[in-house]
C-alpha cells in the first residue's frame, strides 16, 4: 500500500461517521488536498467543547462562520461573540468567485451560496437586541468571584443579599447594590448589626470601589431588567434554520472585566435554566468566544475555578463552548483539557518566545505519521488547519491538515444600512430595549432613609419644643409676686412690728391713768 493509500484509509476511517456530521475540508498530504479524505464532525460531539487558534490573518473568523452556518443550516441555534466586528456577514449569501469554485473543486465538494437568519445584540451603546441581567440573578456567590472579593468581603456581599431577601428589597441594578451597601454602613447599621452581625466599614468600601471600577467599565448598562430569557437565544426560523445571535462587542475590548462578567453571568443562567439532556444526537446551543484571552487574562483564581466548573458541567445541558483566540496556552489548562474538537490555523515563529509558543502547542495534538506538528504549525496557508476532533463514540481522531471549505456566507461584513434592516425586522427588539425601572432597594431604602430623617427631625423639634416650655416654667416660676415681696420685706415686718410696740405702749400708758 502506497503512502497516500494508507493516509486515505486512515483519515476515512478515523473520521467516518454513520450520523450527521459538519464536513470542514479535505486532508491534505505533502500541501496537498486527497480527494475523497474528507475532515467531518459528528453533530452529537458538539456539546464537547472546541478551540480555534491560530496567528493574525489565518482563518480563524472563517472558520468560525463555517462551523456558524452549518449548525444554523442544521437547525442548531449559534451564538457568537463579535469582538473585532467581522461576523456579521453570516446573514447574507456569499458569491461563488473563480477562486472558491477552484478551491471546492480540489476538496470534492460543490460550494453552495446561502445566509442564515441572525439576530445583532448588544450588551453597550451599540444597536441590537439589549441583553440584560439583574444583580439578584448573580447572585452573592458569582458576583463576589468576578469583583475578586476576600473572604471577609464575600461575607458582606452574602449579607446583603440575605437582608434583602429577607425584607423583600428587589437587587436590580448596581445603584440598587451600592445604595443597600451604604445603608448598612449608616443608617441600618444598628438594625443590621442587631439581626446579622457587625459589619466592617472598611469591607464594605472595598466592595464599593469595585462596584465603581466595574460601573467605569459600562455596566450600568448590563445590569438591570428587561432580564433576557435564554429560550430566545433557541428559536428556530420558519425554514428550520437555527438563528445565528450575534453580539455586538467591538465597543468593549478594552473593558475586559464587563465582557467576563457578561459571559459567566450568561453560562450561569444557561445552566440554572436549561434542562439535562445527557448524550443527544445534537447539541441545543453552540457558543462561541471570540479572542477569548479576554475572559482569561484578569481573571482571579476563583474566577477561573467557576469558568472550570461551568466548562464541564454545560455540556450536560447540550451546550458546546468554542474558544477562539491566537494560541492554545490563551487557555487555562484546566479548560483545555474539556475541550475535544481543535482546529489549529498556522502560527509564526519571528522570535525565540514564538518558536517556543509553537513547541509547546504542537505537544497538544496527537502523534501523527504523516506530519511534523510543529513544522506543519507553520507551513500552513490561509484557510488551512491542524484538525483533530471526537468521532461517534467519543474516540481521538486522526490529525489532518486540512484544506477548509470556504463559507457559504459573505465573507466580509455587513453594511450599516443592512445591519440597520436587521435590527428594525428583530422580533425581540421591542420585548428587550424597553427600560424598566420598577421600584427596587434603592427607592425603598431612599424611602426608608427619609422616614428615618422626618421621624428624626419631628423628635428632635419635639425635644426641642419640651426643653422651651421647661426654661419658660422656671422663669416663671422665679419671679415673686410684687405683694408678697411686699409683705416679706425686712422693711415693712420693722414697720409693722414699730406700730406694735407703740400700740402696745400707749395701750399701758392708758391704763395706768
Amino acid at each position: 500500500m502506497s503512502r497516500e493509500e494508507s493516509f486515505l484509509k486512515d483519515i476515512a476511517e478515523g473520521y467516518a461517521i454513520q450520523g450527521d456530521a459538519i464536513v470542514l475540508g479535505a486532508a491534505m498530504l505533502d500541501g496537498e488536498p486527497v480527494a475523497d479524505a474528507l475532515v467531518q464532525i459528528p453533530l452529537k460531539m458538539f456539546n464537547r467543547h472546541g478551540l480555534i487558534a491560530g496567528a493574525t490573518g489565518t482563518g480563524k473568523t472563517k472558520t468560525l462562520q463555517i462551523l456558524s452556518e452549518h449548525l444554523s443550516s442544521q437547525g442548531i441555534p449559534v451564538l457568537q461573540m463579535d469582538i473585532k466586528g467581522d461576523l456579521s456577514g453570516i446573514a447574507k449569501p456569499g458569491e461563488a468567485s473563480d477562486f472558491i469554485k477552484d478551491r471546492h473543486e480540489k476538496i470534492g465538494l460543490p460550494y453552495e451560496s446561502q445566509g442564515a437568519p441572525v439576530e445583532l445584540m448588544t450588551i453597550s451603546d451599540q444597536d441590537g437586541v439589549r441583553l440584560r441581567a439583574t444583580i439578584s440573578e448573580f447572585g452573592p456567590v458569582l458576583l463576589s468571584r468576578i469583583l475578586d472579593l476576600n473572604d471577609t468581603q464575600a461575607g458582606v456581599m452574602a449579607v446583603v443579599f440575605k437582608y434583602c431577601d429577607d425584607n423583600h428589597f428587589p437587587l436590580l441594578d448596581l445603584k440598587d447594590l451600592k445604595k443597600t451597601l451604604q445603608y448598612i454602613t449608616n443608617e441600618g447599621k444598628k438594625e443590621i448589626e442587631k439581626e446579622y452581625g457587625r459589619i466592617s466599614a472598611a469591607s464594605t468600601g472595598a466592595i464599593l470601589r469595585k462596584l465603581i471600577e466595574l460601573e467605569q467599565q459600562g455596566a450600568e448598562l448590563f445590569f438591570g431588567e428587561r432580564s433576557f430569557e435564554i429560550e430566545d437565544l433557541m428559536r428556530i426560523d420558519e425554514q428550520g434554520k437555527g438563528y445565528v445571535n450575534i453580539i455586538r462587542l467591538t465597543d468593549i475590548q478594552d473593558r475586559p472585566k464587563l465582557f467576563s462578567t457578561f459571559m459567566l453571568s450568561l453560562l450561569a443562567e444557561m445552566y440554572n435554566t436549561m434542562p439535562e439532556q445527557g448524550d443527544t444526537d445534537r447539541p441545543e446551543l453552540v457558543v462561541f468566544i471570540d479572542e477569548a484571552h479576554l475572559i482569561f487574562d484578569e481573571a482571579s483564581k476563583a474566577l477561573l475555578d467557576q469558568i472550570e466548573s461551568i466548562v464541564k458541567l454545560i455540556r450536560s445541558k447540550g451546550v458546546g463552548l468554542y474558544f477562539c483566540t491566537q494560541l492554545p496556552t490563551d487557555v487555562p489548562d484546566a479548560v483545555l483539557s474539556q475541550l475535544g474538537l481543535k482546529i489549529q490555523h498556522a502560527l509564526r515563529a519571528f522570535t525565540a518566545k514564538d518558536r517556543k509558543a509553537i513547541k509547546l502547542t504542537a505537544e497538544n495534538y496527537p502523534v501523527s505519521n504523516y506530519y511534523d506538528t510543529a513544522t506543519a504549525l507553520t507551513s500552513l496557508g490561509t484557510g488551512e488547519a491542524l484538525v483533530t476532533g471526537l468521532n461517534e463514540k467519543g474516540r481521538p481522531t486522526p490529525l489532518a491538515a486540512t484544506m477548509l471549505r470556504a463559507p457559504m456566507s459573505r465573507m466580509d461584513v455587513l453594511t450599516a444600512g443592512e445591519i440597520s434592516e436587521i435590527i428594525a425586522g428583530s422580533g425581540l427588539r421591542k420585548k428587550y430595549n424597553e427600560v424598566i425601572d420598577r421600584e427596587s432597594a434603592y427607592e425603598i431604602l431612599d424611602s426608608k432613609i427619609e422616614q428615618a430623617e422626618s421621624k428624626e427631625a419631628r423628635e428632635q423639634a419635639a425635644k426641642e419644643q419640651e426643653k422651651a416650655a421647661k426654661s419658660a416654667s422656671g422663669r416663671s416660676s422665679g419671679r415673686m409676686n410684687p405683694w408678697i415681696k411686699l409683705f416679706t420685706s425686712a422693711t415693712f415686718i420693722r414697720g409693722v412690728f414699730g406700730v406694735l410696740n407703740k400700740l402696745t405702749r400707749n395701750t399701758s400708758s392708758y391704763r395706768g391713768k
